[in-house]
Order: structure tokens, then sequence, then C-alpha cells
């Protein structure tokens, strides 16, 4: 890095970081509308790079945070080129790096100046997402087709416009059409949240701190492990 950063600011920037997440994380139990949601809390927050380098993390489900950086390099990768401000991306299929598929992820881009530098990410839990059986669960499915309605990398909003043709035909495809556009506003509010905070973040330090406290924070994350793996006893894992 061509900028040092001290250890006091360093701190200071990975906790407003976790606040930003945490943040994200109340303003969907407030405003979504589904008790599996906004009682259950079965959501999670989360900020990654384009790269898919997960930045900050919530306390929300574990299961959730750790599939967030193969789908947020999932949709970088797939939209690599066309992401704009405003814009706004959805996925839930498993092989793009979602779980099972009532768990819906909304992807908001945040950029520093005209560079993608950071994903504001919030994975929800729906109360239904289709298939063969109301509800999040089908016990008697023998393919993934049982299951629900499958999102890939997908464009919702194209800077800030949302594409009503897309919206309509995954809320046509779900058994609660009310509280799943509640929901999915929540979400998409909570992200955005992440958005206009990481904003202030980047022009309160400025873009070479911020992103060199970004890289020591993970680069210290990354020594603790080491350190935690390095007293394993050798052997196969």
């Amino acid at each position: 890095m061509s900028v040092t950063v001290d250890p006091i600011t360093v701190s200071v920037v990975q906790h407003r970081l976790r606040a930003i997440v945490e943040e994200m994380g109340e303003a969907m139990l407030r405003t979504s509308y589904s008790q599996i949601l906004n009682s259950s809390r079965d959501f999670s927050t989360a900020l990654c790079d384009p790269d898919g380098r997960l930045i900050a993390q919530a306390e929300h489900v574990p299961i959730h945070v750790g599939a967030l950086p193969f789908a947020a390099k999932a949709v970088n990768d797939f939209f690599k080129g066309s992401i704009r401000p405003g814009d706004v991306y959805l996925l839930n299929d498993p092989y793009w790096g979602g779980n099972h598929l009532p768990d819906l992820t909304a992807f908001v881009p945040v950029f520093d100046g005209d560079r993608h530098v950071f994903w504001s990410i919030n994975r929800s839990h729906q109360s239904d997402i289709g298939g063969a059986t109301h509800g999040a669960y089908n016990a008697s499915a023998t393919e993934i087709f049982h299951e629900g309605l499958r999102v890939p990398p997908l464009k919702l909003y194209d800077q800030g416009k949302r594409r009503d043709d897309v919206h309509e035909m995954i809320v046509l495809n779900v058994r609660h059409p009310r509280d799943f556009r509640g929901d999915l506003a929540a979400m998409i509010g909570s992200a955005r949240i992440g958005e206009r905070r990481l904003t202030q973040l980047l022009e309160e330090f400025g873009s070479e701190t911020a992103h060199a406290a970004v890289e020591a924070v993970l680069d210290g994350a990354e020594r603790q492990v080491r350190a935690i793996i390095s007293e394993w006893k050798d052997g196969v894992y």
C-alpha cells in the first residue's frame, strides 16, 4: 500500500464498518413485513469488495454470510463493465453463491468517484419463493425446480429506476405478494443505508486512507487466522 495508516485509524474504520452492517440489520428488523424476518431475524447484512472479499458482517446467520463472498463475486463477474450507481441486483440460486432458494440476496454497488469499490448486501429468508409447496421448505423435492423460483444474477434497478417487468415477474411467482413486496423493499432499503454510510466514510477519511484501512483490517484478520492454524497438529483437515 502506498499509504500507511496508524493503528488507531484502522481500529476506528473497523468499528465504523461494523456499525454500518449493524445499522443495516436494525433497519431491516424494523421495516420488513414477514415474521420470519422481523421476529425470527432470519437475515444477514454484509459488505464485500468487488472481488468478493468480506469486509464486514453483522452477527446474524453464519450460513448466509459464509456464501456471500461467492455471490458478490458472481454478480460482479456477470455484470462487470455495466455496474452503475443506483443499480440493485438480486440473486438466490445456490449455483451462483446463494444458499437455498428462499434466501434472496440484494446487492447495492458503492462507488468511490467513478470506481466501483464495495457491495452493500442484504440476504433474507423469504416466507415463500414459489415451488411445489407453500413455505420455505419442500421435503419431498427431488430436484431444485421443485423448490421455488431460481434467480441468477439479475438487475432489478437500473441507475435508480426499477425494472417493473422484472419486479412483477418475481412477485407473481410467490404466494404472499404483499409481504414479499414489503420484504424486498426493506432489503433494498437496508442495503441503501450501507451505501450511504460507506460513502460518508470515504468522504470523512479520504479515499486513500479509507481503502488502506480496509486492507489493514483484512491483513489483521489473516494474521489472526494464520496464528490459530499454526497451532494445529500437522495433518489433513
